[in-house]
């Protein structure tokens, strides 16, 4: 950890530069890498960028409300924190980190099928709501189970993640032939034995897991398979299409999110951003939408919520919390783009989250 050696770091870029001083050049090129030239990894933040706001004046913003709820869980802003694998990878508390700063800043952790510890190990210590984020593997008794232990650990919800049936050409990955540290491992499927990545020479440990695990058979019938065996509400993660919104409504998601995997699977799909007014034009409140890819700013929120999403996932920043210091660190990125939120509300003329709007806008 090495924020307390540092002045007080006032946005998210400054985390990130913290955090590549103090990992490995492996851990860092993983988190931080996408697909091939990484074009869709840079256009997601650009993309809200080139999006203007349209701020009202006199309007009274002396009190303003941060607060909304999600699939009835009430959370103190529309800020969840998204699946990221291999955390403790970052600091040695992991995913319990991540778990305890969303508890303090009052909101929703998604944990990863691929946690360096366990679902049991995570909801132990987890005060806050958590929901699971499931991969399908071939064998469908592993992920019955996953679904299982999550909903028994005390999980809320289970997001399983559509768009991986091979991992994406992850370029430092493969330079890098990334494997986790010999004391780490995918602490969730040690039961059936495939909590380590294979040795790869010149490869990823990583993609020759997925591509020998993971089912690349997944169809939309296989929504109705996960329906029949939890009461849980699924929310489906990898939408780019307003058509795979529509089918998503149809086969009984209780809520979708827009997603291009921060960049990591296909190179040059559009910005979530960018795709999501279509999505929200089909969905038309049926189903909650949340959004990724790309929020650095408490004014990135305020446009993704007036395009249509009722809030938006953070990964990338809570790694380089967790790396700058731990669990405080994860907590003061949360802290940090709820006051940038805050204020940006207050000068846009809008109190209420309720109240943003596309008139907001330019």
């Amino acid at each position: 950890m090495v924020l307390k050696e540092q002045k007080e770091l006032v946005k998210i870029s400054e985390y990130q530069e913290l955090a590549q001083q103090s990992l490995s050049e492996m851990a860092y090129g993983y988190y931080v890498g996408g697909a091939n030239d990484e074009i869709t990894v840079n256009n997601n933040h650009l993309a809200y960028e080139r999006i203007l706001l349209s701020p009202k004046v006199l309007v009274d913003v002396s009190k303003r409300n941060l607060s909304t709820s999600i699939l009835g869980t009430e959370i103190s802003m529309p800020i969840l924190v998204a699946p990221t694998a291999f955390q403790a990878m970052a600091c040695d508390e992991g995913e319990i980190a991540t778990a305890k700063a969303c508890a303090k800043a009052n909101t929703i952790m998604i944990l990863s099928t691929l946690a360096n510890f366990s679902i049991e190990e995570v909801m132990q210590k987890a005060t806050g709501p958590v929901w699971f984020q499931l991969y399908v593997y071939k064998d469908r008794a592993i992920t019955k189970s996953l679904i299982e232990r999550a909903d028994e650990a005390g999980c809320k919800a289970i997001v399983l993640t559509v768009d991986s049936p091979l991992l994406g050409r992850r370029e430092r990955d493969i330079k890098n032939c990334f494997q986790l540290p010999k004391h780490l491992s995918a602490k969730n499927l040690i039961q059936a034995g495939m909590h380590e990545l294979p040795n790869q020479n010149n490869n990823s440990g990583l993609a020759a897991y997925i591509d020998s695990l993971y089912d690349a058979s997944l169809s939309w019938k296989d929504i109705e398979w996960l329906r029949s065996i939890t009461k849980l509400p699924i929310l489906i993660k990898g939408i780019m299409r307003a058509d795979d919104a529509q089918r998503a409504i149809d086969y009984g998601a209780s809520g979708i999110i827009v997603s291009n995997h921060g960049g990591r699977q296909l190179d040059t799909v559009p910005a979530t951003i960018d795709v999501l007014p279509k999505i929200s034009a089909v969905v038309d409140n049926k189903i909650e939408i949340l959004i990724d890819g790309g929020i650095r700013r408490g004014t990135d929120v305020i446009k993704a919520l007036a395009l249509g999403a009722k809030a938006v996932l953070i990964g990338r920043p809570i790694l380089w919390g967790l790396a700058a210091d731990g669990a405080d660190g994860a907590y003061q990125v949360l802290e940090l783009l709820q006051k940038e939120l805050d204020h940006s509300l207050a000068l846009l003329g809008c109190p209420n989250i309720s109240d943003i709007s596309r008139d907001l806008l330019a």
